[in-house]
């Protein structure tokens, strides 16, 4: 028993098989471009600052994801050793640049399915100034600077902690300050102006999701008389490991989290309900 997932036995036969053939992340890559129109999202955060809110367009996309994921769970599903595992924490990788600096941080924040915008805003605001901040502020800084404290130890430790996680032995503890242990991690590229990548996923830890935003651009369509026109959009490369589910699945999921950026207030209330709980119980919740 993994300690940051609950083993699935699938009734596919296919998805049984598929990583036994496609072993590593990197054989089972797909890579898709998602542009989401930027009008409803700007009108949205601009009448929450008139009402003394201040939201951010990450927090907006994150919670658009965190729903998604309440609602297609095999989202948050990932692959070890060949098995496929439901994930017990809802976990986003992301790079922090420290205050005055060119360099980062990366480690992770988490969520629960049924957070709304203003709890996913509150939560990435906290852990941005928690990171920001100079020195070892979080678990991953402190776990890299103990395996490079000591000469080789990086090279020995990386390779003990490679073995430990394919046969379901890595503590929690280091799968916890792990940024390649995570739900989906995500990258803000518009914020230092420049254009969205495909961005790799790791064949370590078990990252299955991997989005990059990037500036906006223009995207044209054909009007219902046909004419065409354009609509400015955020751009996003999303990166997914095809082991989890189905095209259909991905699909569905992706068409849903365009929908609630194009109605944010949506993200305004809990769900009566999330899909995701019943498949796995949160390590938050078994500890209650």
């Amino acid at each position: 028993m993994r300690p940051d997932g609950k083993r699935v036995k699938s009734d596919d036969a296919e998805y049984a098989v598929v990583p036994h053939i496609m072993v590593e992340r990197n054989d089972s890559l797909n890579f898709i471009e998602i542009n989401v129109p930027l009008a409803p999202m700007q009108k949205y955060l601009n009448e929450k600052r008139k009402e003394g809110i201040s939201i951010s367009h990450l927090a907006l996309v994150l919670a658009a994801y965190t729903r998604i994921v309440g609602e297609f769970p095999l989202l948050n599903r990932f692959i070890v050793n060949k098995k496929i595992y439901a994930r017990n924490e809802l976990a986003v990788g992301m790079v922090v640049l420290k205050a005055n600096s060119d360099n980062g941080t990366m480690s992770k924040v988490k969520f629960d399915p049924s957070d709304t915008v203003f709890e996913v805003n509150d939560k990435i605001n906290a852990y941005i100034d928690t990171n920001r901040e100079a020195g070892d502020n979080n678990k991953t800084d402190k776990l890299v600077s103990t395996l490079l404290s000591i000469p080789g130890l990086l090279t020995v430790g990386v390779a003990i902690f490679k073995w430990l996680d394919k046969h379901g032995l890595l503590p929690y503890s280091i799968v916890d300050a792990s940024p390649f242990h995570t739900s989906m991690s995500i990258t803000n590229l518009a914020s230092i102006r420049t254009n969205h990548i495909f961005h790799h996923i790791y064949n370590f830890g078990t990252t299955s999701v991997f989005l990059a935003m990037g500036n906006s651009v223009e995207i044209p369509y054909k009007k219902p008389n046909g004419e065409l026109d354009s609509e400015k959009c955020i751009p996003f490369g999303c990166v997914m490991d095809e082991r989890i589910c189905s095209g259909v699945y991905f699909a569905k999921a992706f068409r849903k989290f365009r929908k609630y950026l194009a109605n944010p207030e949506l993200l305004e209330v809990k769900p009566e309900e999330t899909a995701v709980i019943k498949e796995v119980v949160y390590r938050a919740d078994r500890k209650k």
